[in-house]
C-alpha cells in the first residue's frame, strides 16, 4: 500500500488542512478588521460594531493622513533605510557566507570564525553597552546610520546562505578557477547568478526587517525629522504624541485616533505586501535550498 492511501496520512492531511485554515484566520481577521474601521466612522467604531466590512464609510482620514507632511517626512526616511540598509546587508551576509562556505582546507580557523559568529546569536552586549559605542565611539546617534547598522549582518540569515553555498557543485568553482578566472570572478559571474533564490529571499528578509524597525531609532533618534514611519506609528499606538488628534481635527474631527491609527498601519505594511507576491516565488526555494545540506 502506498503511503498516501494509508489512513494515517490521510487524517495527517485533514489536520494539516484544518490547522492551516485557523492560522490563516488567526492572521488574516485582524488585518481585515484594521482596514475595515479605517474606512469607518467615529459612531460606529466607539459602538464596537465594525469587524470585518466598514461601517459608516469614509475617506476622510485617508485624506487627512496623506496630508500630513510628517507621515511622509517619515515615509521616505523608511524608504531610505530600507534600501540603503538592504543594500548593505546583502553586501556583508553574502560575502561573509561566501567565505565561510569555504572547506577546511582552503580557509584557516573556519570552525573558530563560524562558532564565533554563531556565538553572537546568543549573547550581546546590551542596549547601554551599545548605546556608548554608538554615541561615544562611533559617534553615529542621531543620524541614519544608526538605524541602518544595528540590523546590518544577521548571523541567522548568514547560516542559510552559507549552507546554500555550500550546496553548488564545487565543480564549476574549479572549472573557472582553472581557466583563469580570479576568486571575485568566480563569486561575481558563476555564484551569484546561480544564488538568485537565496537572494531574492534575504533580500525580502532584510527588508521587511528595516521597514518595521522602529526600536533602534527610538533609542538613537531625537530628530523627529529622521523618524521612520514605523516609530511614527508607534508613537500613535501608545499616544507618545498628539498626532492623532491632530490628523482627527485636520479631518473636521469626524475621526479618532484608533480610526488614524488603522489608517496609520494600513499605509505602512500596503508596500511590503504589494512587494511580496513577486519575489514569493523564490522564497520557498530559497529556504528549502538553504536549510538544507546534502
Amino acid at each position: 500500500m502506498h503511503l498516501n492511501d494509508t489512513k494515517g496520512y490521510k487524517a495527517f492531511r485533514i489536520f494539516n488542512i484544518i490547522t492551516m485554515i485557523l492560522i490563516v484566520i488567526v492572521t488574516f481577521v485582524p488585518f481585515i478588521n484594521i482596514i475595515a474601521q479605517s474606512f469607518s466612522s467615529e459612531r460606529f467604531i466607539t459602538a464596537g460594531e465594525v469587524f470585518l466590512l466598514p461601517r459608516g464609510f469614509n475617506i476622510e482620514t485617508y485624506r487627512a493622513v496623506l496630508s500630513n507632511q510628517r507621515f511622509w517626512i517619515h515615509y521616505r526616511n523608511t524608504i531610505v533605510y530600507a534600501v540603503v540598509g538592504t543594500a548593505l546587508a546583502m553586501f556583508l551576509t553574502t560575502l561573509l557566507a561566501y567565505v565561510l562556505a569555504k572547506p577546511k582546507t582552503r580557509l584557516k580557523g573556519k570552525g573558530f570564525w563560524v562558532g564565533f559568529s554563531v556565538f553572537t546569536m546568543f549573547f550581546a552586549g546590551g542596549i547601554i553597552p551599545t548605546y556608548i559605542v554608538y554615541n561615544n565611539t562611533l559617534n553615529i546617534t542621531n543620524t541614519m546610520w544608526s538605524v541602518v547598522f544595528p540590523l546590518a549582518l544577521s548571523i541567522y540569515n548568514m547560516l542559510i546562505m552559507k549552507a546554500f553555498f555550500e550546496n553548488l557543485p564545487p565543480s564549476l568553482e574549479e572549472a573557472a578557477s582553472i581557466d583563469g578566472m580570479s576568486t571575485y570572478g568566480i563569486f561575481m559571474k558563476i555564484v551569484l547568478p546561480l544564488s538568485k533564490p537565496i537572494l531574492a529571499t534575504m533580500t525580502l528578509f532584510y527588508a521587511v526587517a528595516y521597514w518595521n524597525a522602529w526600536f533602534q531609532a527610538f533609542m538613537f533618534l531625537n530628530d523627529w525629522t529622521l523618524f521612520p514611519v514605523t516609530l511614527f506609528l508607534r508613537n500613535l499606538i501608545s499616544g507618545a504624541t498628539a498626532t492623532g488628534e491632530a490628523a482627527a481635527a485636520e479631518a473636521g474631527g469626524a475621526q479618532i485616533a484608533s480610526n488614524v491609527r488603522s489608517v496609520s498601519m494600513f499605509l505602512t505594511v500596503l508596500p511590503i505586501i504589494c512587494v511580496y507576491p513577486f519575489v514569493q516565488k523564490y522564497f520557498v526555494t530559497g529556504i528549502m535550498l538553504g536549510s538544507v545540506k546534502e
